[in-house]
C-alpha cells in the first residue's frame, strides 16, 4: 500500500473557543508532526454569525447553516484526492436537526471516512439516531475513547465490532513535577490548591463544589479553589454571565471569596499546563453521566494528578482501581470530604500521582496519533465486504461486486435539441410519440443525480434543455404544467395531470437543491414557488407525494417559505388520512388498489417525517412499505414489480406481470430512505435486491439493461422482456443505478452495500 499522502481533519479548530476545537487543532498538530512528509489540514466548523482568524492549517471552512458548504468541502476534499478524511462528530457543532447537515458532506464523500464519536447518547431521540446511524453507515471506522463508547455502539445502534476502535484522549507529554515552582511563578505560593479549568457551563457542577469549600477550609485553612475558563460561547450568546454572576453570588454567601478565584479566561496550552502543574488536587464534579469524555480530565490526569470527580463514564474508567477518586454526583459533602482527604495526606496523595502519570504514558499525542494513523491505515484497506446472501436453505458469504458503470449512450441517444423522447423502437428513438414532462422531468432528476462526487456530469447544454422544457411546460393561464407535445413541438393538451404536474414539482425541488448551476437552481426555486399552490387542489395520492418529494428538498434551501411548509402539512396530513381510511391488518395501504410508482408514497412519507421531525410520519412510511415489500418479493426472494395487469384490482394480491422499470427504482429509493430512517441493513438488502431485478434477478432470470450502453428494456411481459427501450425506462434505470453507486462510495471500505444476487448478464 502507499504511504498516506494527505489527510483532512473535519471539526472545529482553534481559535474557536470549545473542547472540540482544542481536540481536532491537537491531534491535526500530533499526527503531522510524526509524519513530516504527510500534508494535513482542518475543515474547521464556524458557527452562526461568528468568524475567526484560522491558521493557515485550516484550508477551509463550513458555515455550520450552509448546505452549500458542506456540498462545496466535499467538492474540495474530492479534488484534492486525500487518502482519508477524520471527522470529529458532536452533537452541537453541525447545522440541521440533530447535525443532519454533516451528511451531505459525508454522502459524498469518494474516500474512507474515520469518525471521532465524542459523544454517543445511551437514550438518542429518532432523529438523533438516524443521524448517528447514517455517520456510522458512511465510517469506515469509528473511534471512542471510552469503552463504554463501544459498548453503546454495539447494544443501541448494533455497530459491529471489527468497525469500533478505543483510543484514549491525548495528553501532552508533559514531565512529571512537584507543583511549588508552579505555585510560585502563579502567586499561589504557601497555598493546597484544587484546580476546575473549562470553559464553564451549568452542566460541570462547579456550585457543588463551592458548596464543599466550607467544609474544606475547617480541615484544610490554606485551600484555594481556581476556577480556569471563560464562560462557554453558547452560554454567553443566550444569558450573558448570569451563570458566573450566581457563583460569585454563592461564593459571596458562604464567607469564602478568600478561598475561590475565577480567572475568566481562554487560555493557550502552555499556560494551562502550568496551572494544572501547580495544583495539589484536580476536580470534575460534572452532573451528566452521560459525559463519554472530558479533555479536561485527560490532560490532568496525564500530568499526574490526584483526580477527585463524580462518576461520570469517562471518569468511571479513567479513574479506577485507584487512579482516582471517585463520588456521587450533586455531593457536596462528599467531595468535601474526599478532597479534606488528599489534602491533609501527602503521602496518599504523591502515591496517587505516580499512579496516574505511570498509567498516562500511553495517552500521548505522540502515541495517540500512531494508533490513529495505524485506523486509517485499516480504513483504507477494506474495498471488499463478505455479505451474507440468503437463500431459501442456507447462507452462503460472497463478496459485493461494484455497482455498475454509469453508461450514458442509450440515455444520449434518446435526446435531440427538444428534449427526451418518451418511447423508442427496440433501441431506435420513435419521433410519431415525441415527448412529455413526465419523462424530461425524471431526465432533469438524472441530470441531479450525476452531480454525485465520482460520476460525469451532464452536459450543461443537455440539462439547460431538460430544464428548457420544463419552463416551456408551464402553462401560466392554466397555472398547470403540459404534459404531451408532438414531434413538431405542439403542446396536445393545456393541462398535464395531476401526476405529471406532481412530478415536475419534485425534478423543481431536487434542482433547486443539487443544479450545478447557480442560476439554475434560483430558476428552479421561482418556478417551483410559482406551480407549487396548485397542488393544494390534487387529489391523487400520487401527485401529493411527488409534490412532497420535491417540498422535501426546495424547504431545505428555503427554510422561510411559510406557505411552502403550510402546504407540505396539508399533502402529507392527506396521505396520513388515506391510510388510515383504507389500513386493514391485510391492507397497510393509502388505496383500495396497488398501481405505478407504489414505494414512493411511504418515501414521501417517511422523508417529510424525518424533515419535520415527526416521528408519525415516519412510523407509517416504515409500515406502509414493509407491507408494500410483502407484496414485491416472491417466495424464491427476488423482487417482482407490482403487475400493470392488476392496476384495478382491489384489496387483491398483485398480478406478475407486466412489469416495468419504474417499479424497480421507486422501491429502491424507498428502501434508501428507510435505512436512513430507522437504521436496519434489511432495508439496504432489500435496495440492493430491487436493483437486481434490472441485472436478471426477476421471474424470467431476463437482464434488462445493456451494460454497455446504458439501455433498459421498457419490461417484462410473462413470456419475454419488452425490447423497446424508451425514455421512462432509461431514466428508470439511471435513477437507480445512481442510487446504488452512492450507497457504494457512502459505505466504502468496511460499509459496502449488499451484495446483488450472482446473475449472469
Amino acid at each position: 500500500m502507499t504511504p498516506f499522502r494527505r489527510l483532512a481533519f473535519i471539526g472545529n479548530s482553534l481559535p474557536r473557543r470549545c473542547g472540540i476545537a482544542t481536540f481536532t487543532t491537537d491531534l491535526q498538530q500530533a499526527i503531522s508532526a510524526s509524519r513530516p512528509n504527510l500534508e494535513t489540514c482542518i475543515v474547521a466548523m464556524t458557527d452562526h454569525g461568528q468568524a475567526y482568524d484560522y491558521p493557515a492549517s485550516v484550508a477551509l471552512q463550513i458555515r455550520d447553516a450552509s448546505i452549500e458548504d458542506y456540498v462545496r468541502a466535499a467538492d474540495f476534499l474530492n479534488a484534492g484526492r486525500f487518502d482519508t478524511v477524520c471527522l470529529q462528530h458532536e452533537f452541537g457543532i453541525f447545522g440541521g436537526e440533530a447535525g443532519a447537515h454533516i451528511l451531505e458532506l459525508l454522502s459524498r464523500l469518494t474516500m474512507p471516512v474515520v469518525t471521532t464519536l465524542h459523544t454517543v447518547l445511551a437514550k438518542p431521540t429518532a432523529v438523533q439516531r438516524a443521524v448517528m446511524e447514517r455517520i456510522v453507515e458512511a465510517s469506515s471506522k469509528v473511534i471512542v475513547m471510552a469503552n463504554k463508547g463501544s459498548d453503546l455502539l454495539r447494544s443501541i445502534y448494533l455497530v459491529p465490532d471489527d468497525k469500533i476502535e478505543v483510543i484514549a484522549h491525548g495528553i501532552p507529554d508533559f514531565p512529571f513535577v512537584a507543583p511549588d515552582t508552579a505555585k510560585t511563578k502563579l502567586g499561589y505560593s504557601g497555598r493546597s490548591v484544587i484546580l476546575t479549568f473549562g470553559l464553564l457551563s451549568p452542566n460541570k457542577g462547579i456550585e457543588v463544589m463551592i458548596d464543599a469549600m466550607p467544609a474544606i477550609l475547617k480541615r484544610r485553612p490554606d485551600t484555594v479553589y481556581v476556577v480556569l475558563g471563560a464562560t462557554h460561547p453558547n452560554l454567553v450568546r443566550d444569558q450573558g454571565e448570569a451563570y458566573r454572576e450566581s457563583l460569585v453570588t454563592r461564593v459571596r454567601e458562604l464567607c469564602v471569596e478568600d478561598h475561590v478565584v475565577f480567572l475568566d479566561q481562554f487560555v493557550d496550552q502552555a499556560t494551562l499546563l502550568e496551572f494544572i502543574s501547580m495544583c495539589d488536587v484536580y476536580v470534575t464534579p460534572y452532573l451528566n453521566e452521560a459525559q463519554m469524555t472530558s479533555g479536561t480530565l485527560a490532560y490532568s490526569f496525564g500530568l499526574g494528578k490526584p483526580v477527585v470527580s463524580t462518576p461520570y463514564w469517562h471518569a468511571r474508567e479513567l479513574l479506577a482501581d485507584g487512579r482516582g477518586v471517585l463520588v456521587p454526583f450533586g455531593d457536596a459533602a462528599a467531595i468535601a470530604g474526599k478532597i479534606a482527604e488528599l489534602l491533609t495526606d501527602a503521602q496518599r496523595r504523591q502515591a496517587m500521582r505516580e499512579r496516574a502519570y505511570a498509567t498516562s504514558r500511553s495517552m500521548t499525542w505522540e502515541r495517540t496519533a500512531e494508533r490513529y494513523m495505524t485506523a486509517f491505515a485499516s480504513a483504507r484497506q477494506g474495498h471488499w465486504l463478505k455479505v451474507i446472501a440468503r437463500s431459501d436453505n442456507a447462507s452462503v458469504e460472497i463478496q459485493s461486486p461494484p455497482a455498475p458503470d454509469m453508461q450514458l449512450g442509450h440515455f444520449l441517444s434518446m435526446c435531440d435539441d427538444t428534449g427526451l423522447f418518451q418511447h423508442a423502437v427496440h433501441s431506435v428513438p420513435d419521433r410519431s410519440h415525441g415527448y412529455c414532462v413526465d419523462d424530461n422531468a425524471r431526465a432533469l432528476l438524472v441530470a441531479c443525480a450525476l452531480n454525485n462526487p465520482g460520476e460525469q456530469r451532464l452536459s450543461e447544454v443537455l440539462t439547460a434543455r431538460f430544464a428548457a422544457f420544463v419552463q416551456h411546460a408551464w402553462n401560466p393561464d392554466t397555472k398547470r404544467f403540459r404534459n404531451f407535445m408532438g414531434f413538431n413541438r405542439n403542446w396536445l393538451e393545456d393541462k398535464g395531470s395531476e401526476d405529471s404536474h406532481g412530478r415536475t414539482l419534485w425534478a423543481l425541488g431536487e434542482c433547486a437543491r443539487r443544479d450545478a448551476s447557480p442560476s439554475r437552481r434560483q430558476w428552479a426555486v421561482a418556478l417551483f414557488a410559482d406551480a407549487l399552490p396548485t397542488a393544494e387542489s390534487f387529489r391523487s395520492p400520487r401527485a401529493w407525494a411527488f409534490t412532497l418529494l420535491g417540498l422535501h428538498a426546495y424547504c431545505a434551501i428555503t427554510p422561510d417559505d411559510l406557505r411552502a411548509q403550510q402546504i407540505r402539512h396539508r399533502l402529507v396530513d392527506r396521505l396520513m388520512a388515506s391510510l388510515k381510511a383504507v389500513d386493514t391488518p391485510d391492507w397497510t395501504w393509502f388505496e383500495e388498489g396497488l398501481a405505478y410508482d407504489n414505494a414512493r408514497l411511504p418515501q414521501a412519507l417517511m422523508l417529510t417525517g424525518m424533515a419535520t421531525k415527526t416521528p408519525a410520519y415516519v412510523e407509517a412510511g416504515l409500515r406502509s412499505l414493509r407491507w408494500l415489500m410483502t407484496q414485491q418479493t416472491t417466495s424464491a426472494g427476488h423482487f417482482r414489480p407490482v403487475g400493470t395487469a392488476g392496476f384495478g384490482d382491489q384489496r387483491q394480491h398483485p398480478r406478475a406481470f407486466d412489469q416495468q422499470p419504474v417499479e424497480a427504482t421507486a422501491t429502491i429509493a424507498a428502501c434508501l430512505t428507510a435505512w436512513r430512517a430507522d437504521g436496519d441493513a434489511e432495508w439496504k438488502a432489500s435496495a440492493t435486491n430491487a436493483f437486481a431485478w434490472f441485472l436478471g434477478s426477476n421471474d424470467l432470470s431476463v437482464a434488462l439493461v445493456d451494460p454497455h450502453t446504458g439501455s433498459c428494456r421498457d419490461g417484462l411481459h410473462p413470456d419475454r422482456a419488452n425490447e423497446n427501450r424508451g425514455g421512462e425506462s432509461v431514466v428508470s434505470y439511471l435513477l437507480g443505478l445512481a442510487e446504488i453507486r452512492q450507497l457504494a462510495r457512502v459505505n466504502a471500505g468496511l460499509t459496502k452495500p449488499p451484495a446483488l444476487r450472482a446473475v449472469v448478464v
